[in-house]
C-alpha cells in the first residue's frame, strides 16, 4: 500500500505522536507507529479517580487524547489507536482480555482491549494500552515463538481454554501478562466493560493514580503516591508531597497537562 493522502485528524494524531515515518501499510510502519504512540501518549485513569465521565466515541477520543494531548486506558487509548490503523489501511480486529499479571488467582473480569492487525499477510497483537512493561514492538501472533526486543522478551502462547496468552520473560522466568480469544468484540462489548472499570468499587482504576509512559531510556510509572523512573537496571522512586508538586511531575514525567486541583496525590 502506498503513501496516501490523509485525513487532516489522522495528520494531528501523527504529530501527536510524533511519528514521521512510512505510511505505506507494511510490518515496519505498524511497529513504528506503535513504539511513537507508547512513547507519546501516557496511560493514565486520572478522569476515573476525578469522577470525570469516558467516552469511548472516537470524535470524544480524538478530542481528549489528540487535541488536548491527555491520555487514557486501553478501551480509550486502543481504540483511538485501532481508528488510526483502520484509516491509515490497515485490517483490525478487536478482543478483549483477561489480564493475569500480578494475580494469584483467576482473573474474574475481562477489562482489556487488544488489537489484532494485519500487515503484509501476517498478523500481530498490538496494544498502546498496559499500564507497565509491554512489547513496543508488535509480536507476530505465532505460536511459541520467542520474541526479543529492546532487552526484554515476549511469547504468545495457544491455550485450549483461553485462547492466546501474552506472555513476559523476567529473571529467566514466563510469566502470563494476559490472555484472549479471537471473538471479535463490539462497540457496547467495551462500554459495558469500561462501565465496571469506571465505577465498581473493587475495580484497580479506583484505587489510586495508576500511570505509564515509555522513554527512550526506559519508562515512566505511577502507582498510588508514588512516581518512578527507570533507567536501564536503575529505579528512581519520588513520591510529590504536594498537589502543586505532584501535578508538575505529571507534566515533567508523562507529559499530563492538569489543574493542581485534579492532582489525585499531594497536600494541598
Amino acid at each position: 500500500m502506498p503513501n496516501r493522502e490523509i485525513h487532516p485528524q489522522v495528520e494531528a494524531y501523527l504529530k501527536r505522536i510524533r511519528y514521521e515515518g512510512p505510511l505505506d501499510g507494511s510490518a515496519e510502519a505498524l511497529a513504528g507507529l506503535q513504539r511513537a504512540h507508547l512513547m507519546a501518549v501516557p496511560y493514565e485513569n486520572l478522569d476515573i479517580l476525578n469522577g470525570v465521565p469516558l467516552s469511548l466515541d472516537p470524535e470524544a477520543l480524538w478530542d481528549k487524547i489528540v487535541r488536548r494531548r491527555r491520555g487514557g486506558y486501553c478501551f480509550e487509548l486502543n481504540a483511538l489507536f485501532g481508528w488510526l490503523l483502520r484509516e491509515l489501511g490497515y485490517p483490525v480486529t478487536d478482543y478483549v482480555a483477561r489480564f493475569w499479571r500480578d494475580e494469584t488467582a483467576l482473573p474474574p473480569k475481562r477489562r482489556h482491549h487488544v488489537l489484532k492487525v494485519e500487515a503484509e499477510g501476517a498478523f500481530y497483537l498490538c496494544d498502546v494500552g498496559v499500564g507497565g512493561a509491554v512489547p513496543r514492538r508488535p509480536p507476530l501472533l505465532q505460536d511459541g515463538l520467542e520474541q526479543e526486543q529492546g532487552g526484554e522478551c515476549y511469547r504468545l502462547d495457544r491455550d485450549a481454554a483461553f485462547g492466546w496468552f501474552l506472555s513476559e520473560r523476567k529473571r529467566g522466568e514466563w510469566g502470563r501478562v494476559y490472555s484472549f480469544t479471537e471473538e471479535p468484540q463490539l462497540k457496547d462489548d467495551y462500554a459495558f466493560a469500561s462501565f465496571w472499570c469506571q465505577h465498581a468499587p473493587e475495580s484497580p482504576f479506583r484505587a489510586g493514580a495508576l500511570l505509564a509512559i515509555c522513554t527512550p531510556e526506559g519508562r515512566n510509572t505511577g502507582a498510588g503516591e508514588e512516581i518512578r523512573l527507570f533507567r536501564g537496571g536503575e529505579v528512581t522512586v519520588l513520591t510529590p508531597p504536594t498537589k502543586a508538586e505532584y501535578a508538575a511531575a505529571l507534566k515533567m514525567y508523562f507529559g499530563i497537562d492538569i489543574p493542581e486541583a485534579e492532582a489525585p496525590q499531594g497536600k494541598e
